[in-house]
């Protein structure tokens, strides 16, 4: 991989870093959760030291380790073609088989749910979709808020923490305007405002609101279905839905937000009067090969039209659903954050970074397309010894399966020669000799 530089760290800890990485390039079986160690002429044992020295060393800051991954997001988005980036926002929740052993898990919704809680800002190519970086990472602990920025912010509800990160992301040099896209959880008109007031751009899909349209107050629900009527969705091409390919249909109008926003302070409702803001609505669906809606998204943004056409808006809505792969390949289908042993959420958060590098590798990897990038997927998932659809034949766990695989035989083949390998698998019966 390339070698990049953490000018905070000193270069035993920068070295140190690129061998955790190296060690989180593998999809982890749910049972060996832990950091890995390449067959090396060091024993495994000083590799969990290390290890260990590293996730627990104070002078390992998290604002220090996300520095790499941004410097990644940076050199990529010079090569993407859109006049902007997708800035993905999303929280999720960790929880863990024996919570005892950590020290400091929080109470989430109720007071048997404990874990910690992770807000994740995913940069995306919006010319394509795929992933490039995570930009900034909270782990909601019991001792307050660990995070990549400095001053950490204090423990918020959820879209609270959305604008210090807009404001954030002006400060990591993209080169690149930022559109932030959310859930509905983030259908707020209060928030709305706010973010406009303040000059970001956002995408988020709405639920059924009222609104101003063409001079009357209607449901956004009504709009859908007079545009409808009306014939005025059309087909833009081809989208994935549960696994299948399907038709998207789209289309676009201007409506305005002119009703005071609905708040709940500590059990107190109350109106708060706005400005009236105008945005773009646009209606997505997927149909089948009937006509039969399988999806709808109905969406609003303040982004530019000259940024992006409607088609382009219901697609980066689309590859929203990057950042809940990204929570997958951290849990479930890579590395098994769930199951690490790490005792305290500062380790676990520096950890955390590290594999999100390992993901970055991949997803560099998963995103060219070259010839000799293709033979080398192929043959990272001939390794991996996974089946994998003839329509996604690189998944982002084949590779690192198939990668871990790769890297563990170069370093076994440093120390060990071939001759030696088929000498020694001779003393195996029904193994066939070559």
């Amino acid at each position: 991989m390339q070698r990049i530089a953490i000018a905070a760290l000193e270069p035993r800890l920068q070295e140190r870093y690129l061998i955790l990485v190296q060690s989180h390039l593998r999809a982890a079986p749910e049972l060996a959760a832990g950091v890995a160690s390449l067959p090396s002429a060091g024993t495994a044992f000083a590799a969990t030291q290390a290890t260990w020295r590293f996730l627990n060393n104070d002078r390992v800051s998290l604002p220090t380790l996300v520095q790499p991954l941004r410097q990644v997001a940076v050199c990529a988005c010079k090569d993407t073609q859109s006049p902007f980036v997708i800035l993905v926002h999303d929280w999720c929740k960790l929880g863990f088989d024996h919570p005892k052993r950590k020290r400091d898990l929080t109470q989430l919704t109720h007071e048997t749910d404990v874990g910690y809680e992770l807000t994740t800002a995913l940069l995306v190519n919006a010319d394509d979709g795929s992933p490039l970086a995570p930009m900034e990472l909270h782990l909601k602990t019991a001792d307050g808020v660990l995070s990549t920025r400095d001053p950490a912010p204090k423990n918020q509800p959820h879209l609270d923490q959305v604008l210090p990160t807009m404001r954030a992301g002006r400060s990591w040099g993209l080169g690149k305007p930022i559109v932030h896209i959310i859930d509905r959880e983030a259908d707020s008109v209060d928030h709305y405002r706010t973010w406009d007031q303040d000059g970001h751009k956002f995408l988020v899909r709405a639920d059924d609101r009222r609104v101003r349209w063409n001079g009357k107050s209607c449901l956004l629900s009504g709009i859908v279905a007079t545009l409808r009527r009306q014939k005025q969705l059309r087909h833009v091409g081809g989208a994935t839905y549960q696994g299948r390919d399907a038709p998207l249909w789209v289309a676009e109008t201007s409506v305005v937000l002119y009703r005071p926003a609905k708040k709940n302070v500590r059990g107190k409702k109350y109106e708060r009067p706005g400005r009236a803001l105008q945005l773009r609505f646009v209606v997505a669906e997927v149909r089948n090969e009937d006509g039969r809606v399988l999806a709808r998204w109905m969406l609003l943004s303040n982004a530019p039209l000259d940024w992006a056409k409607t088609e382009q808006l219901a697609r980066c809505y689309y590859w929203r659903w990057k950042i809940e792969s990204f929570f997958k390949l951290l849990k479930s289908h890579g590395q098994q954050l769930e199951k690490w042993e790490q005792e305290t959420g500062i380790a676990i958060a520096r950890r955390l970074l590290v594999a999100a590098m390992a993901c970055v590798v991949v997803w560099q990897l998963q995103a060219d397309n070259s010839p000799a990038a293709i033979r080398f997927k192929n043959v990272l998932v001939r390794l991996s010894g996974r089946q994998t659809k003839r329509k996604r034949p690189h998944t982002a766990p084949a590779l690192l399966a198939g990668l871990w695989v790769l890297l563990s035989m170069l370093s076994l083949l440093e120390h060990t020669s071939l001759h030696q390998l088929k000498r020694l698998i001779k003393r195996l019966p029904y193994i066939p000799s070559g």
